[in-house]
């Protein structure tokens, strides 16, 4: 895969910056989108109003907590569409707690990350991840639906 198209879907500015700093330092060509909340996100792969050029992504970094419409409600709207339902959705955030990995894998993430407090660690996350998912591991091509 040449280039690789990101949805990031949080809202805290610092981890945000972070993600993309540590994408950035990619050997691939990484294409990120970024919104902030779960109604946004679903404009954004709908192709509604200002998204109506999104590229398509090929994996969703996602947050929890979010403002409006929270991870949890979008990874299941997400996971439940047929048009969307084969974009792998990486959820990182700051719980650890069970309830919110066990609710995550049951509405079908595809890992569960909790995000370090020490900048260098999450930076080596945003890596690992990237490593595996990247180089490792095989995304659906992206003209795949349902």
């Amino acid at each position: 895969m040449n280039d690789v198209h990101i949805l990031l879907v949080e809202d805290n500015p610092g981890d945000a910056r972070l993600i993309l700093e540590a994408l950035k330092e990619s050997k691939l060509k990484t294409n990120v989108s970024m919104v902030t909340d779960g109604v946004e996100a679903m404009a954004f792969l709908r192709r509604e109003g200002r998204y109506a050029n999104a590229l398509r992504p090929d994996i969703m970094l996602l947050d929890l907590n979010l403002p409006r419409k929270d991870g949890r409600e979008l990874l299941e709207e997400v996971k439940s569409d047929p048009d969307f339902k084969l974009i792998p959705v990486l959820v990182l955030t700051t719980s650890s707690s069970s309830d919110d990995i066990l609710s995550s894998y049951e509405r079908h993430a595809n890992s569960f990350i909790t995000k370090p407090a020490d900048m260098d660690e999450f930076m080596e996350v945003v890596r690992s991840v990237e490593s595996f998912w990247f180089d490792i591991a095989k995304l659906p091509p992206r003209d795949m639906h349902s």
